[in-house]
């Protein structure tokens, strides 16, 4: 039988999944006045962030770098209420522990003098130009909060105009990061540390456009933030605050089609049931939804043949471990980075091949927070970027021995014992694809190394469907925690406004 997605008025929404884009378009359109509901095929919400727990301890599995926090805090606040009745976060000072291949460490800070002393040990021109990176840094920031990341780019003038042209000419789109960080710094460490803001949007420092500079001053200077109980509070919080607005979720129900006429969307059928809705947002990748849910016939501006030549994000390997033991050289977030870091993207985007010798993060959430683990333990959660999804690699073969691979690295860096952890998992590229359907296994949807498919990504709203929308990390304005959020504020506000014109 036939279900309305609630009935109660003439403005229906029907949200395919539940991560941070669709919980923030539910919260919006339904203080708007919509009924929304979100349908799910995983057991909860969350999309690629999930919570899990081995024995005692407790895991975020998914996105841990919480930066940003103005933008979380707009979801509650436009909802009438405030975030911290629903989720608490506190800031991290020292940010993020770096730890390099010559055994150098930088605590990355918001004190500008404490980051030049650091630097300066190994390099003292670096440390003499920080403050001018840093500055420019803001000034990116700044560019990008302004033209590209408070606007969706739908119509034509959103995009062709002199402000807009202005702006990009500002963050010279066709700059490579790696090239701006070199006209301020010469030293390996320094290149590294700054250069990994590209893997925040699944990229390579050496291909991706410099605007992704601007993640420094986000961190050190805007905050890097942990959540209490959990980064999965945060998908707790705004499940809560969506369900007191009246939205329904639909969990464990996969959407099967979204079903059109004429070329406007109609509803969703799912494995259990269809829903009909005045509009459909799906919160996950583009790429993936019109392949599974559009017949290629309805889709003409985005077939198969267009999909291919995207290139998606790099993926990730991920090990959760805990263990009886604490790690003096352990921060909430620290990173261990390789020798040879360039050769760990050619390994990923070149070869499709899991890195020989990749950089590693862990996040250690126990640190900031008791309770993530028994007393004296761990709760580690592990993160070495990963090719997305090909023939080149099989990780039902090599996960096993690629997870000894990096027990045995993290070993040798001084996070030993690991092979005697009193619980272990990992999460392939492939788990991933099969859980979210993460276009190829790719974490932040399509890579940004290369201009075109950083400032033009598949639009928000489709070209072939009316009523049809997206949020998330493939469309604009691209990838990372906050920025789906935003993406999700901003389509919800845009479909209300057109409904009211």
């Amino acid at each position: 039988m036939e279900r309305e997605a609630l009935s109660l008025n003439n403005q229906k929404a029907v949200i395919i999944g539940a991560g941070f884009g669709g919980l923030s378009s539910a919260i919006r359109l339904a203080t708007l006045g919509w009924e929304v509901t979100i349908i799910e095929r995983q057991q909860h919400a969350g999309g690629k962030l999930q919570r899990i727990q081995l024995g005692d301890y407790h895991f975020d599995r998914g996105p841990s770098t919480i930066t940003m926090p103005h933008v979380f805090r707009e979801v509650f606040e436009l909802a009438g209420v405030q975030m911290e009745d629903y989720v608490k976060m506190y800031d991290l000072e020292p940010r993020t522990r770096n730890v390099f291949a010559d055994g150098t460490t930088v605590d990355l800070s918001s004190d500008r003098a404490f980051m030049k002393e650091q630097i300066a040990a190994y390099s003292g021109k670096d440390a003499q130009n920080y403050d001018a990176f840093m500055d420019e840094s803001k000034a990116l920031y700044r560019e990008a909060n302004q033209k590209f990341l408070g606007q969706l780019m739908i119509r034509p003038q959103d995009k062709y105009n002199v402000s807009m042209l202005k702006s990009l000419l500002r963050v010279r789109p066709v700059t490579k990061l790696n090239t701006l960080l070199q006209r301020y710094f010469t030293h390996p460490n320094t290149l590294q540390m700054f250069g990994r803001y590209a893997t925040y949007v699944g990229s390579s420092p050496y291909e991706a456009p410099s605007i992704f500079a601007m993640l420094a001053h986000v961190e050190a200077e805007l905050g890097v933030y942990g959540v209490e109980g959990g980064t999965y509070s945060l998908v707790s919080g705004m499940e809560k605050l969506a369900r007191e607005k009246g939205v329904i979720f639909r969990t464990g129900e996969e959407v099967k089609r979204i079903r059109t006429h004429r070329n406007k969307v109609t509803g969703v059928e799912t494995d259990r049931d269809e829903y009909t809705a005045d509009v459909v947002i799906a919160n996950g990748d583009v790429l993936s939804i019109h392949q599974l849910l559009i017949p290629e016939s309805e889709r003409p501006s985005m077939d198969n043949r267009k999909i291919e030549q995207y290139e998606p994000s790099l993926s990730g390997f991920v090990t959760l471990a805990g263990i009886q033991k604490k790690y003096d050289k352990l921060l909430h977030h620290t990173v261990f980075f390789p020798d040879n870091y360039q050769a760990e993207f050619t390994d990923i985007f070149n070869k499709k091949r899991a890195p020989e010798d990749p950089t590693l993060y862990l996040c250690y959430s126990g640190y900031s927070e008791q309770g993530m683990a028994p007393e004296g333990g761990s709760n580690l959660f592990i993160l070495a970027n990963a090719p997305y999804v090909s023939k080149e690699w099989n990780w039902e073969l090599e996960s096993s021995a690629y997870q000894n691979k990096l027990i045995r690295r993290l070993a040798e860096l001084g996070v030993t014992d690991l092979e005697r952890a009193d619980v272990m998992s990992h999460y392939t590229p492939e788990d991933i694809q099969r859980d979210t359907l993460a276009y190829r296994g790719s974490i932040y949807g399509i890579s940004s190394n290369n201009p075109k498919q950083t400032f033009t990504r598949p639009s928000n709203r489709s070209k072939d469907i009316e009523g049809l929308w997206f949020v998330g990390g493939t469309t604009h304005p691209g990838g990372g925690t906050p920025i789906v959020t935003r993406s999700g504020r901003l389509v919800a506000e845009e479909i209300a406004r057109q409904e009211h014109t």
